[in-house]
């Protein structure tokens, strides 16, 4: 097995996290992120690593990403590595991170190892310079079109594949590479059989052709640089938190009464009976999880959406008219349609 690429620059450091890990939420969120002291060596993420590095060899291929501690996902331009998000470096910050934004992005072996595929396109596209190859820029576009802060997907568009969520390939041409290696990448993947007829092949079978001509080909870059490792970044983890719900929120928004008003009653006869925000709240976790899985968003965004539901349903002052089981199977459709409509009608963008 090949050993983790975390170089001299690793964020490894002799402070154990003992001093914040029994820290309330409160407490915790008034601590800098470069005094969190937390590393890669010794948690899961180092078998997810090495994981990643077999699925390389498999497919034949010399590269190895490395990686270090950061605030969030992300590849540079320019540095052929990979930043990890701090909070999956230990249980009592991906708590906190479940608090503040109700996920944890990469939690799972299964969802870390979908976003590694991904970076990993992104750093094999740095080390090789793809992007500079004119038949790469005829197939996804031009590596420098400017990153949107926000894109608006078409769910069911065949010219790109499907592996993250929110339709991710759509954002950038440089995206639109590194989610067509993923699946690519992918063991055991079925991708000839799943893309067939899709205008994706294309993307897909130029890949497959690409990788078999770098494989064991040196990178022609081997930077071993780390952007905004975490023992740089001086802002409190409130400071970071509050940025990210800022840029994951939801703009204000009218939903249509009249569909709220056929799930919920504003009837006078009506009026002893339990009030839909109060419903909402009580059933708000689950059916903001169940929206988040079927429309792909983050379920901080769903929540937001939420929100403004239920402060309607309040100024409406809408109850229950029929039996909760009923309603709550009826309201799981209703909001289904509420929420697609809003993320897809023009009313909100996907953030980057």
């Amino acid at each position: 097995m090949p050993n983790l690429r975390l170089s001299s620059q690793s964020e490894s450091s002799n402070s154990e996290p003992t001093e914040w890990c029994h820290l309330s939420d409160e407490e915790l969120l008034d601590v800098r992120m470069n005094q969190l002291h937390v590393r890669i060596e010794g948690t899961v993420l180092e078998s997810r690593i090495e994981r990643l590095y077999s699925e390389l060899e498999a497919r034949n291929l010399r590269f190895r990403p490395h990686f270090w501690l950061s605030d969030e996902w992300f590849s540079p331009d320019g540095v052929p590595g990979i930043a990890i998000p701090f909070y999956l470096a230990h249980p009592r910050l991906a708590r906190l991170e479940n608090h503040m934004m109700l996920e944890i992005e990469g939690a799972s072996e299964g969802a870390c190892m979908r976003i590694l595929r991904h970076e990993t396109g992104h750093t094999i596209e740095t080390a090789y310079r793809l992007y500079r190859r004119r038949k790469w820029q005829d197939i996804f576009g031009k590596r420098s079109q400017p990153y949107p802060e926000y894109y608006q997907p078409k769910p069911y568009s065949r010219n790109f594949v499907h592996h993250l969520d929110m339709w991710y390939a759509q954002s950038h041409p440089c995206e639109d590479f590194a989610e067509t290696f993923a699946v690519w990448m992918k063991p055991r993947s079925r991708w000839k059989t799943q893309y067939e007829g899709w205008p994706a092949m294309k993307k897909l079978l130029f890949v497959d052709e690409l990788m078999h001509e770098i494989g064991t080909t040196r990178p022609q870059l081997n930077s071993k640089q780390h952007l905004y490792p975490l023992k740089s970044l001086r802002k409190t983890l409130r400071q970071h938190y509050t940025d990210r719900r800022a840029h994951y929120g939801i703009e204000a928004c009218n939903f249509n009464d009249s569909e709220l008003r056929k799930l919920f009653s504003d009837s006078p006869d009506h009026a002893r009976r339990v009030p839909a925000a109060l419903f909402l709240r009580q059933n708000r976790a689950e059916f903001r999880r169940y929206l988040a899985e079927w429309t792909g968003q983050y379920q901080y965004t769903i929540d937001e959406i939420l929100s403004e539901i239920i402060r309607r349903c309040e100024e409406l002052d809408l109850r229950l008219d029929r039996p909760p089981a009923q309603v709550r199977r009826d309201a799981l459709v209703m909001l289904t349609v509420q929420v697609m409509n809003y993320l897809h009608n023009g009313h909100h963008q996907v953030a980057l």
